[in-house]
């Protein structure tokens, strides 16, 4: 077994023995996103920096923390806080969680982030429903040895997303009288927005929304089999009707907002 697998085990045997609950169902909030968790019964929680080999949050808005809870009859293990490309973090390390997860029978995976809107159609606040992605970091969680015991050398991304479960946010949304949009979110290394000709680059390869998240999640969760499905919160237009320059206190409190109308769609969904 090597360094990476050792770390995996080691993380999975700290919280296998302290989790009073199984649970086959996975959450990442992003940036402002933790009303979700005002919906939880809360039962444990689990400090990253408690955690073996768990990498540390060190964004303003994540507050690192694996959770334990009750939402709509059902545990999930959610995770307060993710990690990027750009806090200096190797893609392995980004997704190491999500391999600690599967390990402790996590098989169903909900994503959310906040992200830039790209598509002219989309406003702050609204939410996006993520179809595909497309990744322009610089590298990829799967390079180097294949973990044979959790997915093949090259998985088929053709259908990253789970369609049922898509289908079912859509009919949902509706009932709930939620306008969500559908699109497809583009991957970027950050930290930084994005110039108005990249803007301009995204919309031409086909970009509805881009962030620095997700995509490497998506990647392996589809290597490890999850059921997934993915969201955005709008946050700001990437060229905005009416000029003001744009910080990640705006991203959290437009995502704050937001994020209730998610919280109520999750809760739909599980």
């Amino acid at each position: 077994m090597d360094t990476f697998e050792n770390s995996i085990n080691a993380a999975f045997l700290f919280l296998s023995k302290r989790l009073k609950h199984p649970c086959d169902t996975g959450i990442i909030l992003g940036s402002g996103l933790g009303s979700l968790l005002q919906e939880m019964k809360l039962i444990q929680e689990f400090p990253y920096a408690e955690i073996p080999h768990f990498p540390i949050s060190t964004v303003e808005g994540h507050s690192g923390k694996l959770i334990l809870g009750e939402l709509e009859g059902k545990m999930v293990l959610a995770m307060s806080g993710r990690f990027h490309f750009y806090e200096n973090y190797g893609m392995k390390a980004v997704t190491f969680p999500l391999r600690v997860l599967r390990t402790l029978g996590v098989e169903k995976l909900v994503i959310t982030n906040a992200a830039g809107g790209l598509n002219p159609d989309f406003q702050a606040g609204d939410l996006m429903l993520i179809e595909d992605i497309i990744s322009l970091f610089p590298d990829n969680p799967l390079r180097g040895k294949n973990l044979g015991d959790y997915g093949p050398r090259f998985p088929d991304m053709s259908e990253s997303l789970d369609s049922e479960w898509m289908k079912l946010a859509l009919d949902e949304a509706v009932d709930l009288r939620i306008d969500l949009k559908k699109g497809i979110y583009a991957g970027v290394p950050g930290p930084k927005l994005e110039t108005k000709a990249e803007v301009r680059f995204l919309r031409i390869i086909g970009a509805d929304a881009v962030g620095m998240s997700t995509v490497p999640e998506i990647i392996i969760a589809r290597h490890m089999g999850l059921k997934t499905i993915a969201f955005s919160v709008i946050t700001n237009e990437s060229i905005p009707k009416v000029r003001k320059e744009f910080t990640h206190a705006d991203v959290v409190e437009v995502a704050d907002r937001a994020g209730k109308q998610l919280a109520l769609l999750v809760k739909r969904i599980l």
